[in-house]
């Protein structure tokens, strides 16, 4: 027993070392990193579903977040490193998209689709039959029921 619980613990520590990779590279300049994880959290990573590069562990995320930190430490902007990304991979890659011509639907979409349900559903509720009253042969079923007899027909 005392060799399975050995050779348990030894697979799960070499398991660890395997799994395990280099951390990412931090700046010295705590804050030009402080820059880098802002704008990191303003772009998406491009093979994720809905992630920032920030929260990403894709390699092309951590490539991006790379990149912006090599374009701040060269002394470009935020606003030139995001021009740049947007101009290389389109308004895809920033995480709140602006408002425009190309993208009004997608800000709109959701509200839209609200409107609609909603309109569908008023006009489904003023197109129903209305209840028609019971006959003197279902009001007595009824009673029936409530008195906890059977129905007899």
């Amino acid at each position: 027993m005392r060799n399975v619980l050995i050779a348990f613990i030894a697979t799960c520590c070499w398991m660890a070392a395997a799994i395990g990779s280099e951390a990412a590279p931090a700046a010295a300049d705590p804050v030009l990193e402080a820059r880098v994880n802002k704008l990191a959290e303003e772009l998406r990573c491009l093979v994720c579903q809905n992630q920032s590069i920030a929260d990403s562990h894709a390699e092309l995320a951590i490539d991006l977040k790379n990149q912006v930190r090599e374009m701040l430490k060269q002394g470009m902007s935020d606003k030139q490193v995001v021009d740049f990304l947007v101009q290389r991979y389109g308004d895809f890659v920033l995480y709140r998209p602006p408002v425009k011509n190309t993208t009004w639907l997608l800000w709109a979409g959701p509200f839209l689709l609200l409107v609609a349900a909603l309109a569908a559903f008023v006009i489904k509720l003023r197109r129903r039959p209305p209840n028609a009253p019971l006959t003197a042969a279902e009001h007595a079923a009824a009673a029936a029921l409530l008195r906890g007899e059977g129905i007899q027909q």
